[in-house]
């Protein structure tokens, strides 16, 4: 039975790297692992493992470890992967098609099932086995297809008004592609994915560690900058 307790975010994060481990540790016909071993594998210390476990009860055994059937059950359940999720997708440029093309093809559970444009050339056509419909469409099938998350990826100058319609339509979560921090009432979750930042934080860590190794002070530390 999973405890009531508030689930930090960086413990919520992880939980989906756990679970599709555990899911290619049981397709491979793995019964039991160690914290040790799922440390290795998932490339996170076995103490953050075990504290993020504590916060779902006693999901092992000592001397034991974990089953690994029952644990990936288990966070399936807590993952909703047990249920079929539909996503619109909101603007069907490059990173969009990439996205139809991906469209999530290894999760049973995740699927694009609308996507929304302005342009007249796409409006009504099938990609990927998904309709496109018009911007001035979604609000109305949002709502039909009761539809709870949303992915933007739209130009930066319409992302807020594109939010909007959203909010409107009555998603519950928004994965935002676009550089723009979009303002959403507070129970609306945003996940801002920025590429670009992204990058350029990896290079300035890339940067950032090759100096270290050029400096003339031994005791520098190499690996304690954690973001």
């Amino acid at each position: 039975m999973m405890v009531e307790k508030k689930i930090p975010k960086a413990t919520a994060r992880r939980l989906p790297l756990y679970y599709r481990y555990l899911r290619f540790l049981y397709e491979a016909g793995k019964e039991r692992i160690s914290s040790a071993k799922l440390s290795e594998a998932v490339k996170v210390d076995s103490a953050t493992i075990r504290r993020d476990f504590s916060y779902f009860g006693a999901l092992g055994k000592r001397g034991y470890g974990y089953d690994v059937e029952a644990l990936m059950n288990f966070f399936s359940k807590t993952l909703n992967q047990d249920r079929l999720t539909n996503v619109a997708l909101i603007g069907v440029g490059n990173l969009g098609q990439a996205l139809l093309n991906y469209n999530f093809r290894r999760n049973n559970n995740i699927r694009i099932s609308a996507g929304f444009d302005v342009k007249d050339e796409l409006i009504g056509t099938i990609h990927q086995g998904v309709p496109i419909y018009s911007i001035d469409e979604m609000v109305e099938q949002l709502d039909l297809q009761q539809i709870d998350v949303a992915i933007l990826t739209v130009p930066s100058e319409i992302a807020q008004d594109m939010a909007n319609q959203l909010v409107e339509g009555g998603v519950k979560g928004i994965m935002n592609f676009t550089p723009i921090r979009v303002t959403v009432p507070k129970h609306i979750r945003v996940h801002n994915v920025d590429l670009t930042n992204e990058l350029q934080t990896l290079i300035y860590f890339i940067n950032y560690y090759q100096d270290l190794e050029n400096s003339d002070d031994p005791d520098e530390p190499l690996n304690d900058f954690i973001i």
